[in-house]
């Protein structure tokens, strides 16, 4: 070959082999972040389950990352979120939200008379528990009265100098962690002291960096965090579940509990929803006959206005109920048999109960005892303890001091 053409031929893979790197070099670094040490952009964290619907209330600007999910878990169990590193001032969301009972405090939690939850002041929080269950899946507003509501408007007056400001204007999970460092009836801290606090830990600015691309730690992202692994905490493993997959049978008790609660004669399923709504709940507020007199300070109608929402409040999910009591609202019943006997003979008809309580006027469904037994038998079923056991829901560092886990 010409010397002239070997030597073209040399240059042209030069820069075939120069240009190979140059593009790969630029690809990889389209995926790394400069954060005093590089590493890959966050993976995507998937919360898709089959039977579950296929919209969630995750917003544009919080997309689910393992590195933000484990944050959020880290941040989740620390006590310092509540700005204090004294032992009696450590406060973290885990000290009211319980793995063991499904993210809800617990009637056994010594911390917390009957199960009701209260602040580092030692106040009452307004309500009793919701649990932190599958939450990604509500987009009907978050607490008892849906006072956190996802929209871009406001809805009654922002508690606690909490500033009503994007993107904290009470409309997601993200917006919550305000209250719950603010608020007196939860930490009670200030929310700049918090930041610091977190700031000044250690381990915490990596980690921040591997979720959001810098070290940089504010409010945003601490919000963000929890939020995202709020919305990991999915149960949908019950024996229900496997008994719809075909995996397991249920008992004749449970049987029959299932056809009361799909028929009119228990009228459970007009609230709560069918089994083909993995949910168990329909995520409405209704009235549901407790009351007659109504307390518009924390009901439904406290937020909206709207006077014909007197008494009304969400509808829980059924998943997990054996595990949270108490129930209500308000807690008034510890146990499910309670609940089910008040359904059964002590409900208390208003011009404002909703109209899905058909046995209302009457006083209740008035089922044998027997049934109430069936009935409750198959509400068990809807536990999932694969779901209170899950590693990657509980405490990161037991033997941490900062890290509190309820109790």
């Amino acid at each position: 070959m010409n010397i002239k053409y070997q030597w073209i031929l040399k240059r042209i893979n030069t820069w075939t082999v120069l240009t190979a790197l140059f593009l790969i070099v630029y690809s990889c670094s389209n995926r790394l972040v400069s954060t005093g040490a590089t590493h890959l952009i966050p993976e995507p964290y998937s919360i898709a389950v089959p039977s579950f619907p296929d919209y969630t209330n995750i917003p544009s600007d919080n997309p689910m990352t393992k590195e933000g999910v484990e944050l959020g878990r880290y941040l989740f169990y620390d006590g310092r979120l509540s700005g204090n590193k004294k032992k009696s001032l450590l406060m973290s969301c885990a000290t009211c939200h319980k793995q063991i009972h499904s993210f809800e405090c617990g009637m056994d939690n010594p911390r917390f008379k009957d199960g009701h939850p209260c602040g580092i002041t030692g106040k009452p929080t307004p309500h009793s528990m919701l649990p932190f269950i599958n939450l990604a899946w509500n987009t009907d507003g978050y607490f008892w009265n849906g006072m956190i509501v996802d929209s871009n408007s406001r809805l009654g007056s922002i508690p606690y100098g909490i500033p009503a400001v994007e993107p904290y204007n009470f409309r997601n999970i993200e917006s919550v962690v305000w209250m719950a460092i603010a608020a007196p009836h939860e930490m009670n801290g200030k929310i700049e002291r918090s930041v610091e606090t977190i700031q000044h830990i250690p381990m915490y600015p990596p980690m921040f960096a591997k979720a959001f691309g810098s070290d940089t730690i504010n409010l945003d992202r601490i919000s963000k965090a929890i939020a995202q692994f709020i919305r990991s905490l999915i149960s949908y493993n019950s024996r229900f579940d496997q008994y719809m997959e075909g995996k397991v049978k249920l008992t004749a008790s449970e049987m029959n509990g299932l056809h009361l609660f799909t028929s009119e004669k228990a009228d459970c399923f007009h609230c709560h929803g069918s089994p083909t709504v993995p949910l168990w709940t329909t995520n409405r507020f209704l009235n549901n006959a407790e009351d007659t007199v109504f307390n518009d300070r924390y009901d439904r109608r406290s937020v909206t206005k709207d006077p014909n929402d007197a008494g009304k409040y969400r509808v829980p999910t059924l998943r997990n109920i054996a595990l949270t009591a108490p129930y209500m609202h308000d807690g008034r019943f510890k146990t499910l048999k309670e609940v089910l006997r008040f359904y059964n003979e002590g409900l208390k008809p208003s011009p404002y109960t909703s109209s899905l309580m058909i046995y209302a006027n009457r006083g209740g469904m008035h089922l044998t005892g027997k049934e109430l037994d069936d009935l409750e038998s198959f509400l068990n079923t809807l536990t999932d303890s694969s779901f209170i056991k899950n590693p990657a829901f509980s405490n990161p560092r037991p033997k941490d001091k900062y890290f509190i886990h309820g109790g």
